[in-house]
């Protein structure tokens, strides 16, 4: 543990088979270590992270002080048990947290692995693998450390892996192994080997590795594509070699898994300034009193001298008024009481359980309830603004359907109408009996269209079955098994195989299929590969009757321009379908074909031979080859591919749109796949007002790109809002003029003009999306370029980060963290996911098919992701409520209790005397109070569950942090000092004149103390009994007990039973008895009350009826249900929709742009692989006779992958409207410009938010449905009340009367579809339209 670390390597050595030679390097081992602590380090840090709370070094403090006992007025013993009682329970918890992590760095650590030692293989477990061990690897197994493949069981020392771990993609990747060492299958050649490694030194990176590797006497080259990494999954191979190069915490994936943080919530941090604050508040209290004391002392206190000596030590009235200062400090720390965070510790522990509790996030499918694995961060869930989240396995399932085509002008797979008959499933078997069983498909007609020969159908489904790279595995007659690339490519084919065009087997040369029953063998003469900037593949094939024929299928966008032009009407047809299945959220396919004579395809064949071998330019030369023949083709038809979402994800993203949360997607996918998924979630929307993609390659385009984004915001936010010459002032005093971003150059684009003021970026209107690539964001995150970037992103309503790196998306969550201040969440599923999880302020783990590394990072874990709705709008809100008004009240009554012993100081001489008794202090935090306020802690809700959901808007305050801050705070301490005021000098004023009944006078100490006593436990019960908004049995037990409680434990402290036991402990012997008896005592308890109370309800009555809050609408609509709910009565819940048919129908008119889902995960460089002939299992003949016929170029294909990608980025909801900010209207295509899509501007819905007069009612007729209940303004009492995100206010709801059960049930998604109606209505007269009684 305290071995010396080794200095940081420049260069990495290593030895094959030699770990004597490789220990000397002190490389680290296979072990890794995710927990915080050990045994040895778990107290002394547990305590020091603890003691970082400033609440419990003062109690330390506290302690310390009343283990004197010249300054000591309290017992020790009620400050030492409780602050124990505290840090054990915390560390309890951290303990258990930590156990966990241990237990599953043990489960890795301790996984079996065959390592090759001294000539044979031996189990060994991972913790024990060492640099420059060869470790075997089986199909299906977890790669152990960062290995360099020696040889694989496949040809050519192929393999085949999975990086979901690092990179969230579940499609296949292509590894490959050095050719000198490919050939060492055999395990005593792999026991002599003694090749030597030298590399790069452990990092971060992904997608890069430079080394060499010399071996009797000669060098090669290594790259990324020799290596395979820890977190890896082996896949469709069955065994291969590695030579391990970093174990443990330097392989890849652990150097991207970021440290384990302590977390805080902001309640926390700003409790420890709160604490500060008090503390100074207390030595100032202490200071007035000590002087006080001083004072008295010196001009009073000398004339008891005679028979009230001052006690040994003190000898002078300034020691006497310095001891008083530290018995004061004591005896009014109850201001802070360390009762205060036992109950908060219990609080969150009970709303953890309700998490762990909760049916409605309990997933029956995989058996998987939430769980909250953290107890310390509810309330920060109630304040969550932004939230980061992985794609695969998050927001989509990563399963691919095949749901639409259009086939020479015929559209097939339409869905059924949501009101008739649902259709049914078709059944392949009889028709095609090699169909997979999964497939599922309902339109009958395309069936049909295949049966009776249709040709243009035959032809669309035979290029399906041709046109891909696909491998198929025949395990036994009819079952095959497809290993695809891609898995939209897989479902294409799969949709062929279903239609009668099954796809058997390939060679290099040859392409089987089985079309119609009848087996048919094609001629592969080339593929033309798939790349990112060609966006399309195609494969020339000989059919067994001689004829030659091109396939192609490809983005729409590309295609259709390399059409003949006797296709133009098909054309127009086909890409009217096009729109719809975009618009649908689905990924869109052209498909066309060319017939080719022979002596065309002789030309071109001898054209691609010499590009395939020319030494210089050779992609830029093929890419020509391709061009020319792709062009003059026919159009077959459209293919449109669903990957299918989580269930409920659009809901989902759309409610927590509405609440102001700002989603951004932080992946490792490509754009097409991420943009596609932004559009399917509805993130991304063809009515948003413009996106960018930001893909410069250096700091200053990026800085470029940014900076032209920001300046067509304002202007379109300018020209939308109509305030020119406001925003003008504003756009021109920043260098941001119109035009200026496309007419900069030379020396203009190397001046660095600051950002535009973040007030004026954050009052942008209109709804942009920003996408991001990988090497874009890496400039961005830069010091100097954070700034821009913030500004920028913060400014779009959604934002999409693709090609991240697992540490990228940490630096992303930092970022917002730091320039923002905002409460961040981050969720994902893999173990790439891990670092942005702990970065967060609080991290979500989705318990998928990926693992269970990001659960066990997680602060929180569920299996679905639209749990988060849940988690963030009910648990999350109700948490922050229910804390924020348990520390109000605490501090209130807290200052109520302990400020009549200041009051008081000033009548007993500044002695220190307290005005309680001693029992009553201790008993008053721990029994008289604790309990109703836990209780409110608990169980307190403003509005149900239901409304949280339908009413997002009702998450803002915890956003604003408005519940519980400094003002607050001052608020409540204010009335605490008021009540402690009132609960004094009322008794004592009253008290002071006043007799019993037998004239003895009441104006004692103990009778004084009694009456406060009471006064102040009645007055702070019925203050918590109206902070309560939701009782429960628990509330009325707890509140009106706790009270029963207190007279039951005065009558009994106060007894001649316990006086007569213990006659030195009990002062007050008949006090309670006596004092209670006497009716003044009560009138006098109860006119405290009364002054107490009644300014406290009258600023309430006040306050709902004159500035009321969302939840006092929804409150108020909630008894209007209750009162006024009629059994019969029209319902609007056909007429209107809710968030839950946002995948029905979408938000807002289709636009025009389409998106390609082709090459969703595909890489380049298949085709060649498979025309070499290197991925496939040929007798040696064959290999032999093929080998010499083709390149083996394909891995410096693979080696030279580009990154270059369209993309289309997301949009949140607005801050203040629900609904999408313009109505959609023709967008052109998405190109690698930095401004995207740009849609018409169109009349916005006026906002009111002041008073107003009186307003015009919006035009609402409606052909079918019934008409929407108005949302309306009241004039009546001065102030209008408006439509604000879906907002009801009590004046609309009144104006309903509520004349039917469904009037009550609108939604907010039913209020965004309305304001989109009326918004489209109000569009096409160019006027804002008013929503108004």
């Amino acid at each position: 543990m305290f071995r010396k670390r080794p200095p940081p390597e420049e260069e990495r050595k290593v030895r094959a088979n030699d770990r004597e030679y490789n220990e000397k390097f002190q490389y680290a081992s296979n072990c890794i270590m995710t927990s915080k602590y050990n045994i040895v380090t778990f107290l002394p840090v547990n305590l020091f992270e603890q003691f970082q709370e400033v609440a419990n070094t003062y109690f330390l403090f506290l302690l310390i002080l009343q283990l004197i006992p010249q300054i000591s007025s309290l017992s020790w013993f009620t400050t030492i048990v409780p602050l124990a009682l505290v840090l054990s329970i915390t560390a309890v918890k951290d303990a258990t947290d930590d156990y966990f992590r241990h237990k599953s760095d043990s489960q890795v650590n301790n996984r079996q692995s065959q390592v090759l030692i001294r000539g044979s293989l031996q189990n060994e477990k991972w913790m024990n693998v060492r640099v420059g061990d060869i470790i075997k690897l089986e199909n299906n197994q977890f790669v152990a450390a960062d290995l360099l493949l020696l040889s694989s069981s496949e040809p050519h020392g192929l393999c085949y892996i999975e990086t979901a771990e690092l990179d969230g993609e579940s499609n296949m990747k292509v590894r490959q192994s050095v050719s000198v060492t490919s050939e060492l299958g055999d395990q005593n050649n792999l026991a002599s080997f003694d090749g030597e490694v030298v590399c790069e030194p452990p990092n971060n990176k992904l997608d890069r590795f430079c080394g060499t590797l010399y071996w009797r006497d000669k060098k090669y080259t290594l790259s990324n594509q020799n290596m395979l990494l820890r977190g890896c999954v082996l896949r469709n191979t069955e065994a291969c070699y590695g030579l391990v190069i970093f174990a443990g915490p330097d392989t890849k994936l652990m150097q991207n898994s970021g440290r384990t943080k302590f977390k805080r919530t902001s309640i926390d941090r700003l409790m420890n300034t709160l604490v500060l604050w008090i503390f100074g508040f207390l030595v100032c209290m202490g200071v007035i009193l000590a002087v006080g004391n001083a004072v008295w002392e010196r001009e009073v206190g000398f004339l008891f001298q005679s028979y009230l000596p001052w006690d040994p030590p003190v000898d002078n009235f300034l020691f006497s008024a310095f001891l008083s200062f530290w018995s004061y400090v004591i005896i009014l720390n109850t201001v802070v009481p360390i009762s205060l965070y036992v109950s908060v510790e219990v609080i969150r522990l009970g709303h953890s359980y309700f998490i762990n509790w909760d049916q409605q996030m309990f997933c029956s499918q995989c058996n998987t309830p939430a769980e909250a694995r953290t107890t310390t961060l509810n309330e920060e869930l109630g304040q969550v603004e932004y939230i980061f989240s992985d794609k695969t396995g998050t927001l989509t399932q990563n399963i691919m359907s095949f749901n639409k085509c259009s086939i020479n002008g015929q559209t097939y797979g339409e869905g059924s109408d949501p009101l008739g008959p649902q259709p049914k499933r078709l059944d392949f078997t009889p028709f095609n009996p090699l169909a997979d069983p999964d497939f599922c498909f309902y339109d009958d007609t395309l069936l049909e269209a295949v049966k009776v020969g249709d040709t243009h159908t035959h032809k669309f489904f035979r290029l399906l079955s041709l046109c891909h790279t696909v491998m198929s595995e025949e395990k036994s007659e009819g079952e095959l098994l497809y290993k695809a690339q891609s898995p939209d490519e897989g479902a294409l084919v799969t949709a062929a195989r279903n239609f009668g065009f099954v796809f058997r087997s390939r060679t290099p040369g040859t392409i089987t299929t089985t079309e119609m029953g009848r087996s048919v063998t094609y001629t592969l003469l080339a593929i033309l590969d798939f790349n990112n900037i060609r966006k399309r593949m195609s494969v020339i094939v000989r059919n067994p009757e001689g004829r030659i024929c091109l396939y192609c299928k490809g983005a729409d966008t590309v295609l259709l321009e390399r059409l003949h032009p006797c296709n133009q009407e098909l054309m127009n047809i086909t890409s009217d379908h096009l729109n719809e299945y975009a618009a649908d959220g689905l990924r869109t396919l052209a498909l066309a074909y060319r017939d080719l004579s022979e002596d065309e395809w002789e030309a071109w064949s001898e054209r691609h031979r010499i590009a395939a071998k020319a030494a210089s330019c050779r992609e830029d030369r093929l890419a020509a080859a391709y061009e020319q023949i792709e062009q003059d083709m026919v159009l077959l038809g459209a293919t449109a591919i669903e990957d299918k979402l989580q269930e409920g994800v659009p809901e989902t993203i759309a409610v927590l749109s509405l609440a102001n949360i700002k989603i951004w997607v932080l992946t490792g996918d490509k754009q097409e796949t991420a943009v596609n998924i932004g559009y399917s979630c509805k993130m991304l929307t063809d009515d948003m007002t413009e996106v960018f993609i930001i893909s410069g390659h250096t700091v200053q385009s990026v800085r470029q790109e940014l900076r032209r984004a920001r300046d067509r915001m304002i202007e379109m936010s300018r020209t939308r809002d109509g305030k020119e010459e406001g925003v003008e002032g504003c756009f021109m005093g920043n260098g941001f003029r119109e035009g200026q971003g496309d007419s900069r150059g030379g020396e203009r684009q190397l001046q660095c003009p600051p950002p535009p003021p973040s007030n004026l970026m954050d009052n942008i209107s209109g709804e942009f999306a920003l996408v991001i690539n990988g090497h874009s964001l890496a400039h961005a995150l830069e010091a100097d370029m954070e700034t821009e970037f913030v500004s920028t992103a913060c400014a779009c309503k959604a934002v999409i980060c693709c090609r991240v790196t697992p540490l990228q998306k940490a630096q992303v969550v930092e970022m917002i963290k730091k320039h923002k201040k905002a409460v961040t969440l981050a969720i994902g599923d893999g173990a790439n996911d891990v670092s942005m999880i702990k970065s967060a302020h609080i991290g979500v783990g989705i318990s998928g098919q990926e693992g269970i590394q990001a659960v066990l990072a997680s602060d929180y874990s569920f299996s679905q992701f639209r749990f988060l709705q849940r988690l963030l709008l009910v648990h999350g809100r109700w948490s922050y409520l229910r804390m924020c008004r348990f520390l109000c009240y605490f501090f209130y009554k807290n200052f109520a209790f302990t400020m009549v012993h200041f009051w008081f100081g000033f009548y007993c001489g500044f002695s220190a005397q307290t005005v309680y008794d001693q029992y009553f202090i201790t008993l008053y935090n721990i029994v008289y109070t604790s309990l109703p306020v836990l209780a409110m802690g608990i169980f307190d809700q403003d509005v149900p569950d239901q409304r949280s959901l339908e009413y997002p808007k009702l998450y803002e305050p915890g956003q604003l942090n408005l519940l519980f801050n400094k003002r607050e705070f001052f608020i409540c301490i204010a009335q605490g000092i008021y009540t402690s005021v009132v609960l004094f000098f009322v008794p004592c004023a009253i008290l002071s004149d006043a007799t019993q009944s037998t004239g003895v006078p009441l104006a004692d100490y103990q009778t004084f103390a009694v009456t406060t006593a009471t006064a102040l436990v009645i007055v702070v019960s019925v203050q918590i009994a109206l902070d309560t908004g939701f009782w429960t049995v628990i509330n009325h037990v707890f509140v009106w007990g706790s009270l029963g409680l207190y007279f039951s434990i005065m009558l009994a402290l106060q007894s001649q039973t316990l006086f007569g036991i213990f006659p030195n402990q009990f002062h007050f012997v008949g006090s309670a008895q006596s004092t209670l008896l006497q009716p003044v005592v009560w009138l006098t308890i109860a006119l405290a009350t009364a002054i107490c109370i009644v300014p406290v309800l009258a600023f309430r009555f006040l306050k709902v009826d004159l500035k009321p809050q969302l939840s006092d609408t929804v409150r108020y609509t909630q008894l209007v249900r209750q009162k006024k709910r009629k059994p019969a009565g029209r319902s609007v819940g056909g007429a209107w929709r809710g968030v839950g048919s946002v995948s029905e129908g979408r938000l807002g008119a289709r636009g025009s742009s389409r998106r390609s889902g082709y090459a969703f995960a595909h890489t380049e460089g298949f085709g060649e692989l498979i025309t070499s002939g290197k991925n496939m299992r040929l007798s040696s003949l064959a290999m032999a006779t093929f080998a010499s016929r083709h390149s083996s170029s394909w891995i410096d294909t693979l080696r030279r992958k580009k990154h270059s990608h369209t993309n289309t980025p997301p949009s949140a909801s607005g801050e203040s409207s629900p609904a999408p900010s313009c109505v959609s209207g023709s967008i052109p295509p998405l190109s690698n410009s930095s401004s995207v899509l740009c849609g018409s501007q169109d009349a916005p819905i006026e906002e009111e938010t002041g008073a107003a007069p009186d307003t015009q009612t919006a035009s609402t007729s409606s052909t079918q449905n019934p008409p929407a209940p108005a949302l309306a303004s009241e004039a009546a009492d001065g102030s209008a009340q408006t439509l604000n995100a879906g907002v009801l206010t009590p004046a609309a709801l009144r104006s309903q009367g509520g004349d039917s059960p469904g009037g009550w049930t609108i939604s907010l998604g039913a209020v965004q579809e309305a304001l989109l109606r009326w918004k489209g209505r109000a569009s096409a007269s160019n006027s804002p339209v008013k929503l108004a009684e």
